[in-house]
C-alpha cells in the first residue's frame, strides 16, 4: 500500500472516529434532592450565620442548599434573591422570587423584592408595577411609599 493510500486511510478512520463523537451528548440529570425542612433550616441558619460574618458565598451557597430542599420557604428564597441582588446577579434574583412566587403568591415580601428589582435593576416597569400592586394588596397595611412608587410608574408607562 502507497503512502498516499495508507495517509488517506488513515484520515478517513480519523474522520469516521472524530463524527462518531460529536454526537448529542448524553446529559446526566442531577439527582433531585429530596424534600428536607429540617436540612435545609440548618443551612439557612449556616447561611445567616456567614451572612452577618461578611462571608457571601458562603452564604449564597448554604441559602441555595436550603432552597433545594426546601422550596416552599418563601424566607430562604427571599434571602437567597437578596443577595444576589446584591452581587449583581438580577436575572437570577428575579428568577428565584419568580419561582417563590408560583409556589408562596401569598408572601407579600417576595413581590416587593421582585418589584424593586425589576424596576430599579432591570427596568422592567410594567412588572414593577404589577408586584407592587401585588404586595400593598397581601401587606395588609398601606405603604406610603410603595403608594407613590405606584403613582410613579403609573405616570410613566403611561
Amino acid at each position: 500500500m502507497s503512502d498516499f493510500h495508507l495517509y488517506r486511510l488513515l484520515g478517513l478512520l480519523g474522520v469516521l472516529w472524530l463524527s462518531g463523537c460529536a454526537g448529542p451528548a448524553v446529559e446526566q440529570q442531577a439527582a433531585k434532592p429530596e424534600i428536607n425542612p429540617v436540612l435545609a433550616a440548618e443551612h439557612a441558619r449556616r447561611a445567616m450565620s456567614a451572612w452577618e460574618q461578611g462571608d457571601r458565598e458562603t452564604a449564597v451557597e448554604a441559602w441555595r442548599q436550603a432552597v433545594a430542599l426546601n422550596p416552599e420557604d418563601p424566607v430562604a428564597v427571599n434571602n437567597l434573591a437578596l443577595a444576589l441582588k446584591e452581587q449583581y446577579r438580577f436575572v437570577e434574583a428575579v428568577d428565584l422570587l419568580e419561582r417563590g412566587l408560583a409556589r408562596s403568591p401569598e408572601v407579600a415580601q417576595l413581590h416587593y423584592n421582585l418589584a424593586v428589582i425589576s424596576e430599579l435593576y432591570l427596568l422592567e416597569l410594567d412588572k414593577a408595577l404589577a408586584h407592587y400592586r401585588a404586595y400593598q394588596d397581601l401587606a395588609g397595611e398601606e405603604d406610603a411609599a410603595v403608594d407613590g412608587w405606584i403613582a410613579d410608574l403609573e405616570r410613566r408607562l403611561q
